[in-house]
């Protein structure tokens, strides 16, 4: 986990270069030395609260999603494989899929909804697709 810090932390390509907080749950990997590298690399380690369950909920489902919809599906190869597979998935999560939180709406969706033919996008070779109508 010491080398997990600091790849997250590394001043370059590491995904914690330009955040402040991370937080995690009370896991016995994330030790006091991994957040002791994420301290002095800037980065404040958030714990979530003891016997609180649901605090842990929404990070617990994006989990699931990326990799029953995406990871599972790839062979990947080294890490810019997986760096660029994590970024078209949070893109398509993002912007394309509907969201049952605002009535199985597309967040980023056009004004007026077209009435030609049905378009799809594909992301990742055709893993991830969406449908939009055309205008």
């Amino acid at each position: 986990m010491s080398q997990v810090a600091r790849t997250l932390t590394d001043a370059f390509d590491g995904f914690l270069a330009k955040h402040r907080f991370l937080i995690c749950d009370r896991d016995t990997k994330f030790t006091a030395q991994f957040r002791r590298i994420l301290d002095d690399a800037g980065v404040r380690v958030i714990r979530t609260p003891k016997l609180a369950p649901n605090c842990n909920a929404f990070a617990e489902r994006f989990v699931c999603s990326i990799k029953s919809e995406c990871l599972n599906r790839m062979m990947l190869f080294g890490d810019a494989g997986l760096r660029r597979a994590v970024t078209e998935y949070l893109a398509h999560y993002n912007i394309e899929r509907p969201h049952q939180g605002i009535g199985n709406a597309v967040i980023e969706a056009p004004g007026e909804i077209g009435t030609g033919a049905v378009e799809r996008t594909e992301r990742l070779g055709g893993i991830l697709k969406s449908y939009r109508r055309a205008a």
